[in-house]
C-alpha cells in the first residue's frame, strides 16, 4: 500500500472523495433513474418502482439462480452486470452505501466472460458472471483504500487482495465498493469522508457496521453477494439490521492477505472476511468457491482444510441463549427466539436452554485485546488530518476503560485469559452437548444512529473464534412487541438498552437471529441453517 502525503484540509479531501464517487456513477449509460428529492423513511421497495422491470427481473434472482442462468446461457454476464450497476447506483442514492461504482472494470470483464462462453460453450468457473460487491478496505490494485480515515485518502493498493484474485479466477465480476466507518470499529457505518449509511427499512436507524454499506446494498438488491469483514460483529450486525444473510467464518479459512487495515496487534482478536447475501445459499456459494481453490497454497497462514460434507445426527440439538446475563434483548428479539424455538420443536429438533457462561468476562478480555497500543494508531490516523472524531470512535477508544497500552506482561496476561476462557467455554458446550446455539445478534433491532454501543452478542463469538450464520426471522410489530411493564434491569447496560426501545419507531424493521457453531464447524452450522430454512422456512409471518 502506497501513501502520498496531502496538505489539504479534511473537508476538501472529503469533498474530493464524494465527487469522485459521484463521477463513477455518472459515467453509467444509460444514466440510472433519479430518486425522489424527498425520500420516505423506508426506501426498501423503491428500487422496484424506479428500475426497469427487465433489471429487477435479474436483481430479484438469488445468487444460485443467477449462476444457473449464466451457466446455461439464459443470461449474459453483460446483461447481469449492467442490471446490477444500475441497481447499485439507485441503492446508493437511497441510503448512501457506495464509495465507488466500477463500470470501467466490470463491463469489460463481463464482455470477456461472454466471449469465453461463446467460444467454449461453458462458464469460465463456478462464479461465472456473478456480480460481487466489496467492502472498501479490501485492496484493489490502483484504487484508493481509505478504511474510513481522511488521512488514508492517498493510500493506493499495489495489488488485488488475495480473496479478490480467487473470486476473479472463479469468474466473479466486481461492480462496486461499499462504505465503512471511521476506525472500522463501529456497529454503524459513518465517516467524515462519505457521511452516514442509513438503513433501507428506516433512515432514522443504522444499517449497522462496520460492513453497513454491504448490508444496505444487498438489502436493496444492489448486489446479490458482498464481501464484509468481522472482528466484533461487523458482518452479522448489518446482516441482521438490514434483513439479509451473513456468515462470520472461523478465522484462517478465508484469505485476508491484501486488505487495507489491521489494528496494531489485531492478530490477538482474529478478524475475518465473509459473505453477505440475498440468500442463504449465497453464503455457501462464496465459501465453497474460495476454499475449493485451496488458498492455503499461496497464503500459508490459512488452514489447509477443504470444504467438507457434513453428516448430522438423526436429531439435531439446538441450544437457545435467551439473554447473555448482562443485557436482555428487546421484545422483538425475544419473540423471534420464542417463534424459532417453537417451530424447531415442531420440526423434530431437540431444543434446550443454553445458559450463558461468563459473557461479561468475555467482553473484558476482548475489549482489552482490541487496542493493545492503547488506540495510538487510530488516534494518530484521525488526528493527522484534522478530521473530527465520530461519536462511536470516541466511545470505543476514548471512553472504553479497557483500552490501555499493554506492555509484554499485560498482553501476555490477557492472552492467557483468552485461552483459559476458550477452554472453559468448550467444556461448557461439551456439558450441554448441543450441535449449534441459537441466539440474538444484538440486544435489539437496528438502533438509532450513534447508539450501537453493546457488542457482546456478537463479539462473544469473535473471542471464541466460533462461526455464526445470521438470517432474517420476522419484523417488528407494535401490536406484538410492546415494552414490558415489569422490566427489572440486570445491569446498568441493561437499563441503558431498555431505554433505546421504541416499538413505534422500530415497526416494520427486520428481526434477525444467529446460529453459532464451534470452531471450524462452518460447514456444520451452515448446513443446520439450510435444514432450518427447508423445514420451517424464514423469514416467516409474525403470526
Amino acid at each position: 500500500m502506497t501513501r502520498s502525503p496531502s496538505k489539504k484540509s479534511w473537508e476538501v479531501i472529503a469533498q474530493e472523495a464524494q465527487d469522485y464517487r459521484d463521477s463513477t456513477i455518472n459515467t453509467l449509460s444509460p444514466a440510472p433513474p433519479d430518486v425522489p428529492n424527498k425520500l420516505p423513511k423506508s426506501t426498501f421497495f423503491l428500487p422496484c418502482t424506479l428500475l426497469d422491470p427487465a433489471i429487477t427481473a435479474i436483481t430479484s434472482l438469488a445468487p444460485e439462480k443467477l449462476l444457473s442462468a449464466l451457466a446455461s446461457g439464459q443470461l449474459t454476464a453483460v446483461a447481469v452486470t449492467e442490471a446490477y450497476l444500475q441497481a447499485a447506483a439507485v441503492a446508493h442514492r437511497l441510503v448512501n452505501c457506495l464509495t465507488e461504482l466500477l463500470p470501467d472494470l466490470a463491463l469489460p470483464r463481463a464482455r470477456d466472460l461472454d466471449a469465453y462462453f461463446q467460444q467454449h460453450g461453458k462458464p469460465i468457473g463456478p462464479l461465472h458472471g456473478l456480480p460481487i460487491s466489496v467492502k472498501e478496505h479490501l485492496g484493489f490494485k490502483g484504487l484508493r483504500c481509505t478504511t474510513g480515515y481522511v488521512s488514508h485518502w492517498g493510500n493506493i493498493a499495489k495489488e488485488d487482495a488475495h480473496v479478490l484474485q480467487i473470486l476473479s479466477e472463479a469468474g466473479a465480476v466486481f461492480h462496486c465498493r461499499t462504505t465503512v466507518p471511521q476506525t472500522m470499529m463501529h456497529l454503524e457505518t459513518d465517516s467524515n469522508l462519505y457521511g452516514v449509511t442509513v438503513n433501507p427499512h428506516n433512515s432514522s436507524l443504522t444499517s449497522g457496521g462496520s460492513s453497513g454499506g454491504e448490508g444496505a446494498l444487498v438489502a436493496l438488491r444492489g448486489s446479490p453477494l458482498g464481501i464484509g469483514s468481522d472482528v466484533g460483529g461487523s458482518i452479522r450486525n448489518p446482516a441482521a439490521n438490514c434483513g439479509v444473510y451473513g456468515l462470520k467464518p472461523t478465522a484462517f479459512r478465508i484469505p485476508t492477505d491484501g486488505w487495507g487495515y489491521l489494528m496494531a496487534g489485531a492478530d490477538h482478536v482474529e478478524s475475518v472476511l465473509g459473505p453477505l447475501s440475498t440468500s442463504l445459499s449465497g453464503l455457501r456459494v462464496f465459501m465453497k468457491a474460495i476454499i475449493d481453490s485451496q488458498p492455503w497454497l499461496t497464503e500459508p497462514a490459512l488452514f489447509p482444510m477443504p470444504w467438507r460434507k457434513v453428516e448430522l445426527p438423526s436429531t439435531v440439538k439446538i441450544g437457545v441463549i435467551w439473554h447473555d446475563g448482562m443485557v436482555a434483548p428487546h421484545p422483538p428479539i425475544k419473540r423471534a427466539l420464542r417463534l424459532m424455538a417453537e417451530k424447531l420443536k415442531k420440526a423434530g429438533f431437540e431444543v434446550v436452554d443454553f445458559p450463558p457462561y461468563l459473557h461479561d468476562e468475555a467482553w473484558a478480555i476482548i475489549s482489552s485485546l482490541y487496542y493493545p497500543d492503547g488506540g495510538e494508531y487510530d488516534a494518530g490516523a484521525i488526528d493527522s488530518s484534522g478530521e473530527p472524531w465520530r461519536p462511536l470512535s470516541t466511545w470505543i477508544i476514548k471512553e472504553n476503560p479497557c483500552v490501555k497500552k499493554l506492555d509484554v506482561g499485560k498482553l501476555t496476561y490477557w492472552l492467557e485469559e483468552r485461552e483459559a476462557y476458550r477452554k472453559e467455554y468448550a467444556q461448557h458446550w461439551n456439558r450441554l452437548g448441543v450441535d449449534a446455539v441459537l441466539c440474538p445478534v444484538g440486544p435489539g433491532v437496528a438502533p438509532r444512529h450513534n447508539t450501537a454501543k453493546y457488542w457482546c452478542y456478537t463479539s462473544q463469538w469473535n473471542l471464541l473464534d466460533y462461526p455464526g450464520v445470521v438470517f432474517p426471522v420476522c419484523k417488528v410489530d407494535t401490536g406484538l412487541d410492546p415494552l414490558e411493564d415489569d422490566f427489572e434491569p440486570m445491569s446498568g447496560h441493561d437499563a441503558d438498552n431498555h431505554k433505546l426501545y421504541d416499538a413505534a419507531e422500530f415497526h416494520g424493521v427486520p428481526v434477525g437471529l444467529q446460529l453459532v457453531g464451534r470452531r471450524f464447524e462452518d460447514e456444520k452450522v451452515l448446513r443446520i441453517a439450510e435444514i432450518l430454512e427447508a423445514k420451517i422456512g424464514f423469514p416467516f409471518d409474525d403470526s
